[in-house]
């Protein structure tokens, strides 16, 4: 009996495995080839980034329901911004009206800088308390609050929100975590900022210096 019993738990359980839901495959694709369009974008692999965006534009593509296409669409956007792209999410906006999930279009609502209060707790977590600071005018706690993302892109999405409210020491600290990840194009974009801020005119020289050497194709 106790045998019959194993063995009737053995099917129930092997039943149940069986039909549990497949993993949507085409958005797993979708997620791994913009997760490397992320890395290689910001890396100035401008090459790789292409292909990779292409790619995760492909696999979106497959599904009826837009909403991974419109996630892809929204962070190129971001990513264009955050490294000073000036970038009006068009795609986005372009199937918007086929766009029923609502964290999207406070996320699009937050990279335009036109977040409402309310929208505030539809946004992913490593953006929320960033935001009520914003909301709130207090830069610097906005500020120390992006530092504790887990994610860089996120961190160096948020600080271009608030690029004109940053001071020097601050834009130092970004340029040095960008610099960490060997992230040389947001390394380029904020020493370009970072330039415009100093008055020196030593120290700018030399920024400048620092930025012709980075970009200097030559050995």
């Amino acid at each position: 009996m106790k045998n019959i019993i194993i063995f009737i738990s053995s099917i129930i359980l092997i039943a149940g495995c069986s039909f549990k839901e497949t993993p949507n495959i085409s958005q797993y694709k979708a997620n791994s080839a913009f997760t490397q369009y992320k890395k290689n974008f910001l890396s100035d692999e401008n090459l790789l980034a292409s292909s990779d965006l292409k790619r995760a534009i492909k696999y979106a593509k497959t599904d009826a329901n837009l909403d991974q296409l419109a996630t892809i669409y929204l962070g190129e956007c971001a990513l264009n911004n955050s490294v000073g792209i000036d970038d009006s999410c068009t795609k986005y906006k372009n199937i918007e009206p086929l766009v029923d999930d609502i964290n999207l279009k406070a996320y699009y609502s937050l990279i335009r800088s036109k977040l409402t209060y309310q929208q505030i707790t539809l946004l992913p977590k490593e953006y929320q308390q960033f935001s009520l600071y914003i909301n709130k005018k207090d830069f610097n706690k906005a500020f120390d609050e992006i530092l504790k993302n887990s994610s860089i892109s996120s961190t160096l999405i948020s600080a271009n929100l608030i690029k004109d409210k940053l001071s020097k020491k601050q834009i130092e600290k970004i340029i040095k975590l960008a610099s960490f990840y060997g992230y040389k194009k947001s390394v380029l974009y904020w020493l370009n900022r970072l330039k415009n801020q100093t008055t020196n005119q030593i120290k700018k020289n030399r920024i400048n210096k620092k930025i012709m050497i980075l970009k200097s194709k030559l050995l």
